[in-house]
């Protein structure tokens, strides 16, 4: 009997790979013959494999699910048997090829060696169930690590929803619309108002405002003309610019998206990795202790001692654990693309805030308001506001916003000349008002009055900006327009000092005044000023060097040194620059609200896969002693193992509660 079940494993096993071999000659030769008529030299031959049945996860979990249930019928009707054992052994298989190819490739005996031997011992001790227990456990395990990477890769994926898959270019003078990886080297591409530059070029026709803040840090909007070099990934906030594409579409955001979905999905734990390389080394001694009690306990007893280091359950359980918890935070609009930040976090002491468009938002807000003329404050800001009313940038929209915490009555304008970059002159009941920086008034030869020049000296010491009015060729007074501190910060800070957190810094590029009034307001005791990007990395690298683990939180490339230097890097970024973006973790509302939840699921991350490690452990030894001393048989210590390897499924599951709670109170305010 026991001859003709090894019989029926080693066919089943013999015609397994037969079939494979004949699936994989086949899909070869397929993959030349579509290769040579589209005369492409290179065959991707690690695709064949995947279109395999017998290598799908769900083809496995059910052919194993299905041994389960026929393995019972076994014991109640012999016939079947045969049945069972040919089932058992079709799900072994790819347990064994992995253990081959530990045996053969690594030469060394690990945990699926163990799972496997386990599997044919049973199908010889006539244990059936516990052989497809066994197996069945194996290929569950799988299927959910594979369900689990599916689901948060299509969490990520949604994030991109918001990008731009098309561009315009200009092809024989005919304006086409085309997929953003399709653009060359060369092409001119369109881009207007509200729209975000695809690429990195030269400006070639046109004139526009662009607001990159995420590039440069610049909160101000800037102008660019003919001959100007442009960003992928800034905006477009007025005009119209054509530009010759310098780098392609497939070093923007499209070509990074797949290889950052895959790395993030398919990251691995330090912990998770030591818990795989202990059971993983425990295998040997196991497999020679189990072969010495042989003796004295018996097989089926030995044979229980195999199944005390779960390599696979642990591969499984902190993979949905950690998967899990970056699916958790990313419904909360923070993109987690190196899942090493989420280890590192716990160990944070220092956060380092970048100033301009990281604790101050990217629209400024109207501070003092100067009066030179015959004028008051709140005429000042009616002609400013009427005369920017229509425009969308973000000067208009500050200056816009002041007038809502006065009652104000805006006149419309007969005409407008828009001069991008510069300002804007309109005519009303017979006057010229013109309204723009202090570089048109010169332009339009209006002479500054000396309270216009000394304010400037005072703004730009204090890095603002100032926003002139004139009337008929005479300044009348200007808007001073300052960065407008993030309503969320003080609430963020008060939340990060709750917690490790020691030291909080501002590093900036501003002025030393500018810097300590917002460090002042902030009650932030230390911050750095007129400090270069590069030296960003160096302030850094000095604090790692006096022991400190940095967090580095900024708004964009222009911080990607120090980025690339801390221990963990957080930008506020859109969706649009994610790919391109330096920072491990990107928050992508905008805003610093979630930089606790960062610290909060790391901890909560990192705790739970400790307490699984520990916890997996604990049954290792627990398992050895039950089959060593107590003399469990196989299948009484498989079904110990299979209800404890429920709980620790069901624990790894508990942070997707919070996504379910999270979705039913969607629905309900809907």
């Amino acid at each position: 009997m026991l001859f003709a079940k090894l019989g029926i494993t080693f066919f089943v096993y013999a015609g397994v790979k037969a079939y494979q071999h004949c699936c994989t000659t086949k899909q070869s030769l397929i993959t030349a013959h579509q290769a040579e008529a589209n005369n492409s030299v290179s065959v991707d031959e690690s695709s064949t494999n995947q279109t395999l049945p017998i290598n799908s996860h769900n083809h496995q979990f059910a052919v194993s699910s299905v041994g389960v249930g026929i393995s019972l019928v076994g014991y109640i009707y012999p016939p079947i048997v045969p049945v069972s054992v040919a089932i058992i052994s079709y799900s072994t298989v790819p347990i064994i090829d992995t253990a081959i190819h530990s045996l053969i490739t690594e030469r060394r005996i690990k945990n699926d060696t163990l799972t496997a031997t386990t599997g044919l011992l049973a199908i010889g001790l006539n244990q059936y169930f516990a052989g497809a227990i066994e197996a069945w456990v194996y290929h569950f395990g799988d299927k959910m690590v594979v369900k689990t990477k599916d689901t948060s890769k299509k969490i990520l994926t949604n994030v991109f929803e918001q990008q731009p898959a098309k561009v315009w270019v200009l092809r024989n003078e005919v304006e086409v619309e085309v997929p953003l990886e399709t653009v060359q080297l060369e092409d001119v591409v369109i881009v207007s108002t509200g729209t975000i530059i695809p690429v990195d070029g030269v400006i070639q026709a046109g004139m526009a405002m662009i607001d990159q803040h995420a590039l440069t840090g610049e909160a101000i909007p800037v102008e660019k003309t003919v001959g100007d070099s442009v960003f992928a990934s800034t905006l477009v906030i007025g005009g119209q610019i054509r530009l010759q594409v310098e780098k392609t579409g497939q070093e923007t955001t499209v070509s990074k998206l797949g290889e950052l979905l895959e790395h993030t999905a398919n990251f691995k734990t330090n912990l998770q990795l030591q818990g795989e390389k202990w059971a993983d080394k425990a295998s040997m001694p196991l497999l020679i202790s189990s072969v010495v009690a042989t003796p004295l306990i018996g097989l089926s007893s030995a044979a229980a001692i195999l199944i005390s280091t779960p390599t696979n359950t642990i591969r499984v359980i902190t993979s949905m654990l950690t998967l899990n918890h970056l699916n958790v935070i990313t419904s909360k609009d923070v993109l987690v693309k190196d899942g090493r930040a989420l280890e590192q976090a716990p160990k944070v002491d220092t956060v380092l805030f970048d100033k301009t468009g990281t604790l101050t938002t990217d629209q400024p807000e109207v501070g003092n308001i100067i009066i030179c003329a015959d004028l008051n404050a709140s005429q000042i800001l009616t002609y400013a506001a009427s005369v920017e009313r229509r425009l969308t940038h973000p000067v208009a929209n500050a200056i816009l916003t002041a007038t809502q915490n006065h009652d104000l009555t805006l006149f419309d304008i007969d005409d407008a000349n828009y001069k991008i970059g510069y300002g804007i002159t309109v005519y009303h009941q017979d006057r010229v008002i013109q309204v723009g920086s202090i570089r048109f008034m010169l332009s339009e030869n209006i002479p500054l009055p000396k309270s216009i020049q000394q304010a400037k000296q005072y703004t730009d010491e204090q890095g603002y900006s100032l926003i002139l009015v004139a009337v008929d060729q005479q300044v009348k007074g200007a808007l001073e327009l300052r960065p407008q501190i993030r309503p969320e910060v003080q609430q963020v800070l008060a939340a990060l000092r709750k917690k490790s957190i020691k030291h909080i810094a501002i590093v900036s590029g501003d002025h030393q005044q500018a810097t300590r009034k917002l460090a002042e307001s902030l009650g932030i005791e230390q911050y750095f000023y007129e400090v270069l990007p590069q030296e960003k990395s160096a302030l850094v690298e000095q604090l790692q060097q006096q022991g400190h683990s940095v967090c580095f939180v900024g708004d964009g490339i222009n911080d990607a040194i120090a980025m690339k230097r801390a221990n963990v890097s957080v930008s506020l970024s859109g969706a649009s620059s994610i790919a391109t973006d330096m920072a491990q973790i990107v928050l992508l509302d905008g805003s610093l609200k979630q930089l606790p939840e960062i610290f909060d699921t790391s901890h909560q991350l990192n705790g739970n896969l400790r307490n699984s490690l520990i916890f997996w452990a604990g049954y290792g030894v627990a398992n050895f002693a039950a089959a060593s001393i107590l003399q469990y048989s196989l299948t009484r210590s498989v079904m110990l193992f299979t209800g404890i390897f429920g709980l620790g499924v069901g624990h790894a599951m508990l942070p997707l509660r919070e996504l379910e709670t999270k979705s039913v109170t969607q629905e309900t305010s809907a």
